[in-house]
């Protein structure tokens, strides 16, 4: 009888291995410049969703970069702000899952001579055009705007990550891998240019170049430190290792996640996943039900609810 049971609880995984997909809770990141192109640090970003009384707020890194994982979806205006700097406000749909990076370009408010007053109006208009087109879906359109920005200001790192970006959805790797790299050379740290690279390795199957890049990613992006930016470097780990079926390898990433974030859903499902397809019974039930309770609704919940009962059977046998 326990034979059978085993032997079902295997089926089991491997259904729910095949069912599982990299999902993430939604994940808007950007860049915070000044006329000049130099990263802001300190500046405030704040969400505010269209048509419905919600809102958040977030700070610029000393890389001038920000994130802001689990908003909802929907409409929001984001704006950029330093007081003594400037400000600007985009649009931005946010979905569930990575979205497009928004780059803010503030204009100082004195200090500046009329032609690099000129020079900055028109580097933003640039920037602000190219953001436009990617959210539009223009990735070709966005790749000639960014190419004007990289005139303007030739050391625009995002520029050459957002390029990378749009390469990629255009299914042309070798030069999105390229412009991955030239970020990266630009700004040696620069954790998106590199989640870019592991993006592209992974769909390509080239699982340890993707690791590699994830890891100097999770490096990069205070991943070591904790919150909601070292939570995302350490899933986006987990994932490309799971993806290899380096299971072992994904537990350990998938654990650093949700301790750094315990709020994280789809981190703490894919725990689950991770620890079922090692047999690992007692703990995928325990990450399983954890995913319950932070996303009752999600789009795992249903799954989840149909086959905790047969693992939870498991454990008491």
């Amino acid at each position: 009888m326990r034979t059978h049971l085993f032997r079902g609880a295997l089926a089991l995984a491997v259904l729910l291995f095949l069912s599982s997909s990299a999902l993430a809770q939604s994940v808007l990141r950007g860049k915070v410049n000044d006329a000049q192109g130099k990263p802001i640090e300190g500046a405030t970003v704040t969400f505010e969703a269209e048509g419905v009384n919600r809102k958040a707020q977030t700070k610029t890194d000393k890389n001038g970069d920000f994130l802001q994982v689990g908003l909802s979806s929907g409409p929001y205006k984001v704006t950029a702000a330093k007081e003594g700097v400037g400000a600007q406000t985009l649009s931005a749909n946010v979905r569930q899952g990575p979205n497009n990076p928004m780059t803010f370009s503030l204009t100082a408010s004195s200090g500046l001579s009329a032609a690099d007053k000129e020079a900055a109006v028109a580097t933003q208009a640039a920037a602000g055009a190219a953001m436009e087109a990617m959210k539009a879906g223009n990735h070709a359109e966005a790749i000639t705007k960014f190419n004007e920005v990289i005139g303007k200001v030739p050391n625009c790192a995002e520029c050459y990550y957002n390029i990378g970006v749009a390469q990629t959805r255009l299914s042309k790797p070798a030069e999105a891998e390229a412009a991955f790299k030239k970020a990266i050379e630009i700004k040696p740290d620069s954790a998106d240019a590199y989640t870019g690279l592991a993006n592209l390795y992974n769909g390509q199957k080239k699982f340890d170049l993707a690791a590699e890049a994830s890891a100097n990613a999770a490096k990069y992006s205070g991943g070591a430190t904790g919150g909601a930016a070292g939570a995302e470097a350490s899933y986006n780990q987990g994932v490309i290792l799971f993806n290899a079926g380096k299971f072992a390898d994904a537990k350990t990433q998938f654990e650093a996640a949700v301790k750094a974030d315990p709020n994280m859903g789809m981190a703490q499902y894919q725990l689950g996943m991770t620890a079922l397809n090692l047999g690992q019974f007692a703990d995928a039930v325990t990450a399983l039900e954890a995913y319950l309770k932070v996303d009752p609704n999600g789009p795992k919940a249903a799954e989840v609810k149909a086959s905790l009962p047969a693992i939870q059977g498991m454990v008491k046998k």
